[in-house]
């Protein structure tokens, strides 16, 4: 009797590396995650290890193997997902990093981006990537490590440094520093690539001068890249998928068809909108990127991205003190009827879509003397909503389509009272699967479909399961005066940060 295969799903995230071992119902057989360290150098930066990366991804790699008691060779094929816009520049000789990664969430290069806006660049920009002159994206990240880091710039046009988005990385750790590829969903997020040439752009590399030397191949998002080194956990299992994480959430979940929604809310929130083949350019401020490419068909999305979601949960139990744990918000949150007339805009690092300020901080506005904990943790979860229901505005503007429904994932999206207020916001249906570790079960499909474990999209459109449907309960009006309040609050909020002319 042939052996019971299964797929391995890498999960690169912002605050941990995780793995899991998926089987062809798409159900998890075993899961291992590991947190690493958040680097914080100055106000605004954000860095990690990319050694750490590497050593936690493949330790959870081999726990979550052995945890289901496999051998190697039970693993049909493995999938990655990455955090993605984060930024590895490494020697390709030695391996080593030449600088901390530059983690998405990084706003350092923030007065960089306005001079280029204020020297008429971002029209071209847009124009050719699709994306915005924001910090967020990894291309002016290169930039400041190679202007920065002592010798970088030498090394870089002698050829001898390399550039990947946490994908990259990986896939060149895992086949022993033979493999330098990136997949189209990674490589739309850099600022160098060209949408409609698809492939990268010697003028945007000239913008940022960068070397085209140091950039990865551009592959599918389900094709055969390599093969893991026999020393390695799962040895000689082939690595057959690839997708930034927002992207293998949408795939995860099976929003095949055009008009078909996700939002993640993880540390930030990211709504995703099938757009079908055809690229459709934002005219309220989302960015056009790429959903995935499998074989030579191209699909597109429409993407809105918030940067603080979950994470301001983390920031009420972590810095506030306010709670212990999650569930303790939740509680206390459900406990109040609403938040009293508190809003609370956590832009920590600035805000992304549809305002794009990276000069906004947070704020929190309508305290009185009667707020108390349990206000700041239920304004804490409607700022989640109130967040994404902007997104999901805009992006009904943009495609022409009403949202029909909503299906969520990510680790907030465990929050009850999260989801029902999102609804009633939305005065929309909101769908939370039964497996809402999504972003690597889309990583899983990608490499599963790639060597023909999974035969067809059919079959994962026929293995989604519906966990809970959250139905809208509140008037509308009375939701339409918050969302008032909200955007008072957001004006309070924008443009703090006193911009500084280098």
């Amino acid at each position: 009797m042939p052996q019971k295969k299964y797929i391995l799903a890498i999960d690169q995230g912002t605050t941990s590396s995780r793995s899991i071992v998926f089987d062809h119902a798409g159900e998890i057989v075993s899961i291992a995650q590991k947190e690493f360290q958040q680097i914080y150098p100055k106000p605004g930066w954000v860095e990690h290890d990319p050694m750490e990366i590497w050593s936690s991804q493949s330790s959870t790699a081999a726990e979550a193997i052995s945890r289901a008691d496999l051998s190697r060779d039970a693993i049909a094929a493995v999938g990655i997902t990455n955090q993605r816009e984060t930024t590895i520049v490494w020697d390709k000789e030695t391996g080593k990093p030449v600088y901390n990664a530059i983690v998405w969430q990084d706003r350092r290069t923030a007065d960089y981006c306005r001079k280029l806006k204020q020297d008429g660049y971002e029209k071209m920009v847009s124009e050719k990537t699709g994306l915005r002159l924001d910090p967020y994206f990894a291309g002016t990240k290169v930039r400041w490590i190679l202007e920065n880091v002592p010798g970088a710039r030498a090394k870089a046009e002698a050829g001898k440094l390399l550039f990947g988005t946490v994908d990259s990385w990986l896939v060149w750790q895992l086949t022993g520093h033979k493999v330098h590829v990136t997949d189209i969903t990674n490589a739309s997020r850099t600022l160098f690539y060209n949408i409609d040439q698809d492939g990268w752009d010697d003028d945007l590399l000239e913008l940022f001068d960068v070397p085209r030397s140091m950039l990865p191949e551009i592959r599918s998002s389900s094709e055969i890249y390599g093969h893991v080194e026999d020393n390695l956990y799962p040895g000689g299992a082939p690595i057959a998928g690839i997708a930034g994480d927002q992207h293998a959430a949408l795939f995860g979940q099976a929003c095949f068809t055009p008009g078909m929604a996700k939002n993640t809310y993880g540390t930030g929130c990211f709504l995703l909108m099938n757009m079908g083949e055809k690229p459709v350019r934002s005219k309220n401020n989302l960015l056009t990127t790429v959903a995935w490419r499998i074989g030579d068909k191209t699909e597109y999305a429409l993407e809105g991205s918030i940067f603080i979601g979950g994470a301001v949960v983390q920031w009420i139990r972590d810095e506030l003190q306010l709670v212990r744990t999650a569930q303790e918000l939740d509680q206390l949150a459900d406990t109040v009827d609403d938040a009293g007339g508190l809003f609370l805009v956590p832009a920590f690092a600035g805000l992304g879509a549809p305002h794009w300020d990276p000069y906004a901080r947070g704020a929190a506005v309508g305290i009185t003397r009667g707020t108390n904990r349990a206000h700041f943790c239920r304004a804490a979860l409607e700022s989640i909503a109130f967040q994404s229901a902007d997104l999901i505005t805009s992006m009904e503007k943009d495609s022409g389509l009403s949202l029909k429904e909503l299906r969520v994932d990510g680790g907030a999206c465990r929050s009850n009272p999260l989801l029902q207020f999102q609804a009633d916001l939305l005065q929309t249906e909101v769908q939370r699967p039964k497996c809402i570790e999504t972003t690597a079960l889309g990583a899983a499909y990608l490499a599963g479909l790639a060597v023909g474990y999974w035969e067809s999209r059919d079959a994962i459109t026929q293995s989604w399961e519906m966990e809970r449907k959250f139905v809208p309960q509140k008037d509308p009006a009375a939701m339409e005066d918050l969302r008032k309040g909200w955007d008072k609050a957001l004006e309070r909020a924008k443009n703090w940060e006193d911009v500084v002319d280098e």
